[in-house]
């Protein structure tokens, strides 16, 4: 079974490996929707694969390095895409957080990624 817990995240980037006068080069922001799941099996006693809590717990340091901030100057973020972003949350997040299956940025309503490591 997979369970998950969402965050907002306000933050703003630019993309510098697009090409010329790509409207992403320039500097932009976006209310990221970041959405962090685990899988395991239901505990017997405890009726859950884990509390919610620790996966807030686990993401907390993550969140104070990202929301309001410019990702370009985030070290391991030069070329901020969501798919970057990502796969940068998850290699930070699955030492602290071993039951992690998935990753989901929404950097729009209607745009995103989906990173399963």
């Amino acid at each position: 079974m997979q369970i998950y817990k969402e965050f907002s995240i306000e933050a703003a980037h630019r993309l510098p490996n697009v090409p010329e006068g790509h409207k992403c080069s320039r500097l932009h922001g976006h209310s990221f929707l970041v959405t962090v799941a685990v899988e395991g099996p239901v505990g017997e006693q405890s009726g859950w694969i884990m509390d919610f809590g620790d996966i807030k717990a686990a993401f907390a340091p993550i969140y104070d390095q990202l929301d309001h901030h410019y990702l370009n100057e985030i070290e391991g973020l030069d070329n901020p895409t969501s798919e970057n972003l990502a796969i940068w949350i998850w290699q930070h997040l699955k030492p602290k957080l071993p039951l992690l299956s998935c990753i989901t940025i929404k950097e729009t309503c209607t745009s995103g990624c989906i990173y399963r490591g």
